[in-house]
């Protein structure tokens, strides 16, 4: 076909460079609503870095005015009560998008194209690690209290961990020099996690799209448009409904009530904890007696997420064929789900055994899905 007759979006240098990797981008006909939220994870970048970027312009990194400049933001801002509730409200909806998104890569295996995976993973420790540096932006007294155990914990790190202290604090304890420093961290932290989600895509674009049933599906494509924007834009209005609930009816549903007062060094909170989405985190961190042993507890959580590719014993990607991998990983969602009830609980028995418990399950869970796969094959075809 002559190159005159193509639609203006795949003459044009630019369009068609996006109109190959969005709007004609072969995806698999067999995709299911699950492959959605990895676009509301795009409009969840979205969202908070322009309500971020508004809540800046006239928040004070101060120790002794940023509280203050949140209520002036609440309270005298124009509109500064729905910016507020948007970014906080848009964080639990990005890591509930997030949460779902990572549970639909280990159940379809989509952890196979080791790029994407790998990319991906980092992408959630980077967004771990920024949704931390907002939460002590506020400087309440959980945002206080919440940096100063978080910190402590790199007094396990042998030989350096008081001059690295030091260099995160700015100061000898936890101070407006601490807060500073997260503030700017926080603010440029977006920008890296912007690329880094460019190159999950990129990645993602290469090597193609996975399916439920985790076969070749090279000869079964449709054009992004319009089969899977009408999917994406549904699922952006359910999306919208959640977020629109978090913030105009029911804000204090994600906002730990003690954060309403303000840091006081002096005074400790009866029980520190995170926000919702650490919680599973933290419910580990303090199962554990042994300082060493719970730091070390907290990162294996996260970071066996990168081994799996290489514990992938199956002949198919899906769990759809390994009903035993299925059951285990349903039992991994629920006992994610545990650790995260355990994880607000008083710090008594028997949430100390119960934690304990579900932290055993966690890592057992975590590892025998992928693992399980190559049994299973041997046990069908076995001759």
């Amino acid at each position: 076909m002559s190159e005159k007759l193509l639609p203006f979006r795949k003459r044009h240098w630019l369009l068609k460079i996006l109109n190959n990797s969005l709007y004609d981008l072969p995806c698999p006909v067999n995709l299911n609503a699950f492959w959605s939220f990895g676009s509301m994870l795009g409009l969840c970048i979205v969202i908070q870095m322009v309500s971020g970027i508004l809540l800046s312009l006239h928040f004070i990194p101060h120790e002794s005015m940023a509280f203050d400049s949140v209520y002036h933001i609440m309270r005298d801002v124009n509109k500064g009560w729905f910016l507020r509730n948007m970014h906080v409200g848009g964080c639990s909806m990005f890591f509930i998008c997030l949460y779902v998104h990572i549970g639909r890569g280990i159940y379809y295996g989509s952890y196979m194209s080791r790029h994407v995976w790998f990319v991906g993973v980092t992408l959630f420790l980077m967004v771990m690690g920024e949704a931390f540096l907002g939460y002590s932006l506020p400087w309440g007294q959980m945002s206080f209290w919440g940096v100063t155990v978080i910190s402590n914990l790199f007094t396990v790190i042998p030989y350096v961990s008081q001059n690295l202290l030091f260099t995160l604090w700015g100061h000898w304890s936890v101070s407006g020099y601490t807060l500073q420093r997260f503030f700017i961290f926080h603010f440029l932290l977006p920008f890296v996690i912007i690329v880094f989600s460019t190159l999950h895509m990129f990645f993602l674009h290469e090597n193609g799209s996975n399916n439920p049933l985790g076969v070749n599906s090279d000869s079964m494509c449709v054009p992004f448009h319009p089969f899977y924007t009408v999917k994406d834009i549904f699922g952006f209005v359910c999306f919208g409904w959640v977020l629109m609930y978090l913030v105009c009816v029911n804000p204090e549903l994600v906002v730990n009530k003690i954060n309403y007062h303000p840091a006081d060094p002096y005074h400790t909170p009866l029980q520190v904890e995170p926000e919702w989405y650490f919680l599973f985190a933290y419910a580990m961190l303090r199962s554990i007696p042994h300082k060493l042993g719970g730091v070390l507890a907290l990162l294996a959580s996260v970071l066996g997420l990168y081994l799996y590719p290489f514990i992938h014993t199956g002949k198919f990607r899906s769990l759809a064929f390994y009903p035993v991998s299925q059951m285990f990983f349903w039992c991994f969602v629920v006992n994610f789900l545990s650790l995260i009830w355990v994880g607000q609980m008083p710090v008594r028995e028997p949430y100390i055994t119960m934690g304990q418990v579900y932290t055993g399950v966690y890592f057992s869970t975590l590892i025998l899905p992928p693992m399980l796969t190559g049994v299973w094959d041997k046990l069908i075809f076995y001759n």
